[in-house]
Order: C-alpha cells, then sequence, then structure tokens
C-alpha cells in the first residue's frame, strides 16, 4: 500500500481513483446496518456499497479515492475510515473532509486535485512533500505535506500502534 525506498522517512502511495461527489458521509460509507461488527475486513466487505454496489469488488490494494466537498460528513465514527482502510484504499483526497489519520488512513485537502482528478486515473502521491501527480493526465497538484509525526502514525497503522510501540 504504501512504498518505502530505502530512507524509512519517505513515503508515497499510487493507484486506480475512484471518484465520488459532494457529501458521502459515513453512512454511505458504511451504512449503519452493518455497525454491528468491529472486524475491518467485514466493514471492508460492505465499503461503499450504498453508493457504488460494485466499489468492493474492484478496489485493489493501494488504490485512492478522490472526493469533492464534505467527505466523511455526518457521525464521527470510526467503522467508516476503517473500512475504506480495509478495503485496501491507501489515501483520501478530497476538498474538505473529517479526520480519519488515527486509523492510520492518509487522507489530503486538496480542492484543484479533488476537482481535476477522474475515475480510473492513475494518482500518485508524495506524502514528504504532498505533491499529488496524475499520471494519467500529467497533471501535479500541491497538497499539504504529511509532518513527520503523521508519517510515523500512518506508519504504524494507526494511533493506538504508534503510541503501544513506542
Amino acid at each position: 500500500m504504501y512504498e518505502y525506498t530505502g530512507n524509512e522517512e519517505y513515503m508515497k502511495a499510487e493507484g486506480r481513483v475512484f471518484k465520488f461527489g459532494d457529501n458521502v458521509d459515513t453512512d454511505v460509507i458504511i451504512p449503519a446496518r452493518y455497525l454491528n461488527s468491529s472486524d475491518p475486513a467485514e466493514l471492508a466487505t460492505h465499503c461503499m456499497e450504498d453508493i457504488d454496489k460494485d466499489f468492493v469488488k474492484n478496489v485493489n490494494k493501494g488504490d485512492i479515492i478522490v472526493a469533492n466537498k464534505n467527505f466523511g460528513c455526518g457521525s464521527s465514527r470510526e467503522h467508516a475510515p476503517i473500512a475504506i482502510k480495509a478495503a485496501g484504499v491507501s489515501c483520501v483526497i478530497a476538498e474538505t473532509f473529517a479526520n480519519s489519520i488515527n486509523i492510520g488512513l492518509p487522507i489530503i485537502e486538496c480542492p484543484e486535485a479533488a476537482k481535476a482528478i477522474n475515475a480510473g486515473d492513475d494518482v500518485a502521491i508524495d506524502f514528504d512533500s504532498g505533491v499529488i501527480t496524475d499520471k494519467t493526465t500529467g497533471q501535479t497538484f500541491q497538497g499539504q505535506a504529511f509532518p513527520e509525526f503523521m508519517q510515523k502514525i500512518i506508519k504504524a497503522e494507526g494511533l493506538v500502534n504508534y503510541i503501544n510501540n513506542k
């Protein structure tokens, strides 16, 4: 999912894009009818099914979600980012959204990228610089770079693991 190139401080993600619009709330990401489970693998099997019934069949490890405004709005349940991450998504790029870093899911706010990147594009993200490259079109966008402490949380697969490993 994440590539480490000798230097453990260098992180990047690369994958095919799944594109979603505005106001994709946590009930769409993981429908409430599945909240009786906290098993990441089980949650992943239902990820995004109410907005894209074929998402789980088509997503591959490392793929990227690009959305418009207000991604992950609604309740602040952690089931939503857990389902996304367990489905294999390596990063979410959106104009705006709720924080998912606590479970180790990288998120980058970049309105220009969210508007320009299309479903099916191949995208690479350099977490050190914040540069997002649409390899399909050749366009690049500047998102926020990930500070070292956030990269350590991502590498540890979440805040709890990071703290426990210290």
